[in-house]
């Protein structure tokens, strides 16, 4: 059974018109309901004018339900000058499309993914509160007008209320500023473990992790000895995170993927799950991390 195509550059544009109507018996919040049919006909192509967005869920999942509704009420709200939605809402069942879930990658639910020019973008995991999704919806949105991607909203919705700091959030920020890593770490730690799911706890805590383990390490040496010994996983890995830490994303990712390409068997699955969180570090419409997620998905397959 073959997983869904997804073509860098699929079909000719088609008019909005075209896409069948969900099925709202299924799909308690609403939006175009994806199948492994109409991934590639319709919703790729779309994504040349539109920016989709996209939930993976499950009808066993509570959470997925609420981020369902939750993705609905503000898609309502987003309107372009003409009146038309300025994006499109769609959604994935899991449980019956698993082969869309796998060409997807997905590996929880809920998931959100962005869709733009046919390419896929992950965004988050679990359900966040309402204004934090509005924060990530006009930051893609934003992102992809630049590419001539989508309309902006016309601001008939309520502007976002400033969402306010937690307080292991400002003491990891105030211990990021006197150069303590570990208090921040530990900061973190305790913002995911009392909201689990947490986006923004879960990408301070990489960041912090990443400071640490490159701490106290001369950056040339450690590239130059990766350089040297191409299948040294400890030394493939630490280029790496050094790399990331220099904005150097794509020779991160392209140095993992090599190396995940030169293992075999079980000994790929320490660089992929390296790769899987400096992943985590980068913007989710970043093209480098695009490419890259194709990258590994061809070298895992």
């Amino acid at each position: 059974m073959s997983m869904p195509s997804l073509p860098k550059n699929f079909g000719q544009a088609i008019d909005l018109s075209q896409l069948g109507k969900p099925a709202a018996a299924t799909n308690p919040g609403g939006g175009y309901e994806v199948t492994a049919e109409n991934l590639p006909a319709e919703i790729l192509p779309v994504s040349k004018h539109r920016v989709v967005f996209l939930i993976c869920w499950s009808p066993r999942s509570q959470e997925s339900i609420a981020l369902l509704e939750t993705m609905s009420a503000l898609a309502a709200q987003d309107l372009s000058p003409t009146g038309e939605p300025s994006w499109i809402f769609a959604s994935v069942n899991v449980d019956a499309q698993p082969q869309v879930a796998a060409a997807l990658q997905v590996q929880a639910v809920p998931t959100a993914l962005a869709v733009i020019q046919e390419q896929i973008a992950p965004l988050f995991e679990a359900a966040p509160p309402a204004e934090q999704i509005r924060l990530v919806i006009d930051k893609v949105m934003a992102l992809a007008a630049e590419r001539g991607v989508g309309n902006a909203p016309t601001g008939t919705s309520a502007p976002a209320a400033e969402v306010p700091a937690e307080p292991e959030e400002m003491e990891a920020m105030e211990a990021m500023e006197r150069g303590d890593f570990a208090a921040a770490r530990d900061a973190f730690s305790r913002w995911l473990n009392r909201k689990p799911g947490e986006q923004l706890a879960k990408i301070g805590l990489a960041q912090t992790e990443l400071l640490i383990r490159i701490s106290g390490v001369d950056p040339q040496s450690a590239i130059d000895l990766a350089n040297t010994e191409p299948t040294n996983v400890s030394a493939q890995i630490m280029a790496a995170d050094i790399e990331i830490s220099q904005g150097q994303n794509e020779a991160a990712f392209a140095r993992l993927i090599a190396l995940i390409k030169a293992l075999t068997g079980d000994a790929k699955k320490e660089p992929r799950e390296h790769l899987l969180a400096l992943f985590s570090l980068v913007d989710p419409t970043d093209p480098t991390l695009i490419k890259a997620r194709q990258a590994l998905a061809s070298a895992l397959y």
